[in-house]
């Protein structure tokens, strides 16, 4: 998602040794996965200014994050570069960055109340995708979609994906939101 920029395709790639090179070729041709040449034009457009905007989503992501881990309305934080975030060891044994995408867990809110701070948002789209230039906010409920292990927080989980616009504007907004949370 984030090759493009603009969240106007999806492209990616698999990096192989040769002992699972063959199969995952194999499944490819199978499948008939194929970036067309559009798709192609977007992710080489987009990798022009990719060494830019990736720091700028990690950056906003994670100043966004932390003020949301100082709110009253917020239970937990879940951003992986964060030590309170489960898996924290992992992502810092490899990783050296982040993306602009992580979730928040609210105290437990009515759907209604949810929706109202959601309404408030001026510059939050609502929307799934993640990886483009404008920042992008849904409601989200792993619990129904876990097998392995349980979800163990008892109010609603947000899905955040901070863009490029100004970090400063965008905790502006979400303050303003959680402030109708509040009020409904």
């Amino acid at each position: 998602k984030y090759f493009s920029g603009h969240a106007d395709a999806m492209l990616g790639f698999v990096i192989s040794d040769k002992k699972y090179g063959a199969a995952i070729k194999t499944t490819a041709i199978r499948f008939g996965t194929c970036a067309g040449p559009d798709v192609c034009y977007m992710g080489l457009r987009g990798l022009r200014t990719l060494g830019v905007r990736l720091p700028r989503h990690y950056e906003s992501g994670l100043k966004l994050a932390e003020w949301l881990a100082t709110r009253p309305e917020v239970d937990k934080v879940l951003h992986p570069s964060m030590a309170q975030c489960p898996g924290h060891e992992f992502w810092k044994r490899d990783f050296l960055g982040a993306s602009g995408l992580f979730g928040v867990i609210l105290q437990p809110a009515s759907d209604t109340a949810v929706a109202a701070m959601i309404d408030d948002l001026q510059l939050f789209g609502l929307g799934d995708s993640w990886g483009g230039y404008e920042s992008l906010l849904v409601p989200s409920n792993p619990k129904n979609n876990r097998t392995v292990t349980d979800w163990p927080y008892a109010g609603p989980c947000l899905r955040i994906h901070a863009g490029l616009e100004d970090v400063d504007d965008l905790i502006d907004d979400l303050g303003d939101g959680l402030d109708h949370l509040t009020r409904v």
